[in-house]
């Protein structure tokens, strides 16, 4: 049977598709090459070319060791997040739990939650995982990426934040890790086109004081502590403007060893903090 791949490649090139997106779409697909899946290459096609982010279209999408289930219910995770889950990393590093228990705040995929779970058990550190969110459809599919990757050691909430979560695991957690939202609203107009497909609750959030985009940063520093583990640590993505004041605020709840650290593209973005 001969391969039709190359053609239409080819095809959806000249529609006005990059090659390399061409060449994902068909692989995805049209994996057997025989072009029987046409009309469904065709579909995907359109929405890529209507502007849909191809992470959507495709349905999944890697996230450091993972592939992870994506849908609009949530966050397309970026590679800045990814440079996350390397400082949460190295936190648990300096903690002394040999089996520390994970609070992922505003979880969306799980793909925070998860890779650490996953990457903490190829070195043989079993982890526990409570991933949070305030939107069901977020965690179901954050359940889905949970089940799809074999972590069965991660249970989900519904919760605004640490409003709603088990009173028990106060003081207990070795690690918070979160990307909460951190655009302003007025800032949303001025960013990529593409994430207007995205969740917006999961995106912007209310300023602060001279802080756009600012009110969800500050609400997990200012509450984190009573949730963390003597010499536990919190790690928090936040906006490349927001890094001053996120040191502000982690100081003066009396977190220690309070550092910004910048992502690949040089830009101020994950706060890592620990409670004495």
């Amino acid at each position: 049977m001969t391969d039709a791949r190359p053609a239409l490649i080819d095809e959806l090139v000249a529609s006005g598709l990059e090659r390399r997106e061409a060449r994902w779409l068909v692989e995805e697909f049209v994996p057997g090459g025989d072009g029987s899946a046409r009309d469904a290459l065709a579909a995907a096609a359109r929405r890529r070319l209507a502007g849909e982010p191809l992470q959507y279209v495709v349905g999944h999408w890697p996230f450091r060791g993972l592939d992870l289930d994506l849908d609009p219910r949530v966050l397309i995770p970026r590679p800045e997040t990814e440079g996350l889950v390397d400082h949460a990393l190295a936190a648990l590093a300096r903690g002394a739990s040999p089996a520390p228990l994970i609070l992922d705040m505003g979880c969306g995929s799980g793909a925070i939650g998860l890779a650490l779970v996953s990457e903490l058990g190829a070195r043989g550190v079993s982890a526990t995982l409570v991933g949070v969110d305030q939107s069901r459809d977020a965690l179901d599919v954050a359940r889905r990426n949970a089940a799809k990757h074999h972590v069965a050691s991660a249970s989900f909430v519904r919760s605004s934040w640490f409003d709603d979560l088990d009173p028990s695991l106060a003081g207990r957690c070795d690690l918070v890790v979160a990307n909460p939202p951190y655009v302003g609203a007025a800032e949303l107009v001025n960013l990529d086109a593409v994430l207007s497909y995205e969740p917006r609750e999961a995106l912007v959030a209310d300023d602060a004081p001279g802080h756009p985009g600012f009110a969800d940063v500050a609400h997990v520093l200012t509450h984190v502590v009573e949730w963390l583990a003597p010499g536990g640590h919190v790690v928090v993505e936040h906006g490349d403007a927001q890094g001053p004041a996120a040191l502000v605020v982690a100081r003066s709840v009396g977190l220690v060893d309070a550092t910004d650290h910048v992502d690949l593209a040089g830009s101020p973005r994950v706060l890592v903090a620990r409670r004495q």
